[in-house]
């Protein structure tokens, strides 16, 4: 008998036809309260009343102080077997499968926040193997903000609304943010990736994860190594442009939630390739110069190529969110055999705060019964009673060594797979202190700044820009201009002009070596799938046109929509097309290419205007073919535009070179012209001018 009275035992919180109360009683009566008389007062016997209400009283649980707003699915991960060499973690030897729930998420923002701020996410994976539990609990950045897990509360405060009026929500764009990094220069590096592109992310599935830390790898043989994980997109590493950003925020706060969702359930499945940089466990921690114990810094793939190791499929979206994906409970401290951490003092702190924060938010010890958090694998912990205990513990003695048990439950050795750390010299005089190896705070952020293309560091300028100019403290703006003269000159000069404030001197590092890894901006096509199209039409397009680029961009994981004035139904003769988004309900933000079937007749709508004028502006691929570029040129954009495909049909040729633009994600070409104009330029010379 399972827990909700299921005789197979399953985990599903509903059985039977007839609606009961808790106790399994069943009801006649759900919509009227018991009352003397059906004008009279409730009575207080109304037991289901009680029990209703109360219920419903405490529905909610206290959110995440941080990470609070997270999207999450269910996956499966494949080892390759080339790690090994460096690791007995079983889960990571060849040709073996691991169940896998993964939860995406923002730091700032409450529960209820928007998806695409600017931000920090989350890239949380709890591998479900026979060992047990491994969480790898990392972010899309791979370095942080600060260098010790002391000043969390810290940093955390300082990011979150101003204590006084609770504004502004899920943003870093005031003046206690940049107060605290102005003044605590070693986020340098970290807020150079959050106001790079990184930090507004197109979607989960074009999103990176790293680590952040350095982990201890263990071989059968005892031999260590140290690495550093990284999660590979499939679909390429792609963001927003902030215009976008902005817009999406107000137009779809679920974006990347729905994006998901919609993409699992269309069988357009999340995948990544688990990668490893390894480096010699040298006694140093050190490599190539650089510190691996300072969570501010990365090692440059050029000095320690990522070897993949694994892939991670996401294909099964949670069956109930709040069951799921908002009691699932990470930590950094759930290790397996073969995995270990290090002294990195940011990751030292975070195997205490982990569980400890835990304890308040799912009520107690036993949140590792929780159906998503239990483990996959036999556990006996002699851990009893507690808050929400819902195992039926046997025995009499939860001790060991024991004699009335039978001596069980027995300890493992290394060999019988039980968790043994390798052996280490630890030793040390007690100081609050940083190595002098930490005191680097800007070489990696000039490198990262100067590895990136043009367009991504126009994009840099204008982010710094925004967000100091939302500070009203003279002080801290002038105060972290100081900070990026010490990056790059050009840099400081651009945001210092923006602001209208004299440029300081800095002294930026002269000889960085750079990292092309480092820049999101792709010369080859990428993979579509899971991106939306959205075709513009009415009731005398070309529907056998549609239906050609539907099945075209179906074979490749992708999907159209099709955008109409009104609702309903396109036909035409026997063919009917389904219109999915009228011209008030869509918005350019929702699509990754919008394209104009032929015979759609050009109209004065400014919804229309309006909508490919931003998709222009947001360097998103154009197109049309037959007649239908004469609605592009109404709306002021040429077709001889970079971006804009266009063909005498929607024949094989043309949905090719849209599927190949598209796959480039944007069209960078565009970016000199469109960031610094309102509207696209009319003509095809204005664009070259």
């Amino acid at each position: 008998m399972g827990p909700t009275g299921s005789p197979d035992g399953t985990e599903r919180a509903q059985a039977g036809d007839f609606l009961t109360t808790a106790q399994g009683l069943r009801l006649p009566d759900t919509d009227h309260s018991l009352k003397a008389g059906d004008r009279g007062p409730t009575l207080l016997e109304d037991f289901h009343l009680r029990e209703k209400i109360t219920h419903f009283d405490h529905e909610r649980i206290p959110e995440r102080v941080v990470h609070a707003r997270g999207s999450a699915a269910h996956g499966v991960f494949e080892s390759y077997g080339t790690a090994a060499s460096v690791t007995k973690a079983g889960f990571l030897a060849g040709g073996r499968q691991t169940e896998v729930f993964v939860r995406f998420s923002t730091v700032l923002g409450s529960r209820g926040s928007a998806d695409t701020v600017r931000d920090t996410r989350g890239f949380a994976v709890k591998f479900y193997t026979d060992e047990g539990t491994f969480d790898l609990v990392g972010n899309n950045i791979p370095v942080f903000f600060i260098q010790d897990g002391i000043k969390f509360p810290d940093v955390i405060h300082a990011a979150k609304p101003h204590p006084d009026r609770e504004i502004p929500q899920a943003q870093s764009a005031h003046d206690t943010f940049w107060d605290f990094a102005s003044l605590h220069t070693e986020a340098t590096h970290h807020v150079m990736w959050n106001m790079s592109d990184r930090g507004i992310p197109r979607s989960y599935r074009t999103m990176e994860g790293f680590g952040v830390h350095t982990f201890r790898l263990v071989n059968e043989a005892g031999a260590t190594s140290l690495v550093k994980f990284h999660w590979k997109p499939a679909a390429g590493v792609h963001s927003l442009v902030w215009e976008e950003a902005q817009i999406t925020a107000g137009i779809d706060p679920d974006f990347h939630r729905r994006d998901m969702a919609d993409g699992i359930e269309a069988g357009a499945f999340l995948e990544y390739e688990l990668g490893i940089q390894v480096m010699p466990d040298d006694g140093s921690d050190s490599f190539e110069g650089i510190d691996l114990l300072d969570p501010t810094k990365l090692v440059p793939e050029e000095l320690a190529p990522v070897q993949l190791i694994g892939k991670l499929t996401l294909n099964r979206n949670p069956t109930n969110f709040f069951a799921e994906t908002e009691q699932v409970a990470f930590h950094t401290g759930h290790l397996v055999p073969g995995i270990e951490v290090t002294d990195d003092p940011l990751m030292q702190a975070r195997l205490f705060s982990y569980l400890d924060t835990q304890l308040t938010r799912l009520g107690g010890p036993n949140f590792a019964q929780l159906p998503v958090n239990r483990p996959h694998c036999p556990v006996n912990d002699m851990l009893r009673d507690g808050m929400h205990q819902t195992a039926v513990h046997t025995g009499l003695a939860p001790y060991r060594p024991n004699s009335i048990d039978g001596g069980k439950p027995l300890v493992a050795a290394a060999g019988e797979g039980g968790y043994v750390q390798v052996a280490r010299r630890i030793e040390g005089t007690p100081v609050r202190a940083n190595p002098a190896s930490f005191d680097d705070h800007y070489s990696q952020a000039t490198m990262f700044y100067r590895s990136l293309t043009p367009v991504e560091q126009a994009h840099i300028v204008e982010a710094f820009t925004f967000e100091l100019g939302k500070c009203y403290e003279q002080v801290i703006k002038e105060r972290e201009l100081q900070v990026l003269a010490n990056v790059d000159a050009d840099l400081c000069a651009q945001v210092a002009a923006g602001l209208g404030l004299p440029v300081p001197k800095g002294r930026p590092a002269q000889d960085v070596v750079l990292s092309s890894a480092l820049s999101q901006v792709t010369t080859e096509p990428g993979p579509i799938a899971g991106r939306k199209i959205g075709v513009i039409a009415d009731a005398g397009a070309d529907l056998a046109g549609i239906g050609k680029l539907r099945k075209a961009a179906e074979k490749l994981g992708a999907t159209v929509l099709v955008i109409a004035p009104v609702g309903g139904v396109l036909a035409d003769g026997s063919r009917e097309v389904i219109v999915d988004r009228t011209l008030l309900t869509a918005r350019s933000v929702e699509f990754d290419a919008i394209v104009v079937a032929g015979k759609t007749t050009p109209v004065s709508d400014i919804k229309l205007v309006l909508l490919l004028q931003e998709a222009f502006r947001h360097l998103k691929v154009l197109g049309a073919w037959g007649d239908g570029t004469a609605v592009l040129e109404a709306a002021g954009i040429s077709a001889d535009s970079p971006g804009v495909v266009t063909g005498p049909s929607a024949a094989k040729p043309f949905t090719q070179q849209l599927a190949a633009a598209v796959g480039l994600h944007r069209v960078w070409d565009r970016a000199p012209n469109v960031m610094a104009s309102a509207v696209p330029p009319a003509s095809g010379d204005a664009q070259h001018a």
